[in-house]
């Protein structure tokens, strides 16, 4: 079982649901949406590196472009370890929450 932090799991839903569009702003962008804050671009980093380290994402440099001042985009996205780390964490939180259910309703 692979473990992660809080940012860790969002980060990587968010690789996930940016389907090959995923970098810096937009997994920024799509963050903030989800939890109503403002994530600083160094918050998103951090768990980013975590997530290659464990072999959660790929990443690939884009060719460099005008417009970013010749600089390519750094592009993640998921593994299969990665997906399988996703589905475990889902399970995981359904049967914490349903535990939770049965003691708030068996009151």
């Amino acid at each position: 079982m692979i473990l992660l932090s809080r940012s860790e799991e969002l980060v990587l839903l968010a690789i996930w649901n940016l389907k090959g569009n995923a970098y810096g702003i937009p997994i920024r962008e799509l963050l903030s949406k989800w939890t109503g804050h403002d994530w600083a671009i160094g918050a998103i980093y951090k768990p980013l590196k975590q997530l290659y380290h464990k072999r959660l994402v790929e990443q690939f440099l884009c060719e460099p472009v005008a417009e970013r001042g010749g600089r390519g985009k750094q592009i993640y996205k998921i593994t299969q370890l990665g997906e399988e780390a996703l589905n475990e964490i889902k399970k995981i939180h359904e049967l914490a929450w349903n535990e939770k259910s049965k003691t708030i309703f068996s009151k």
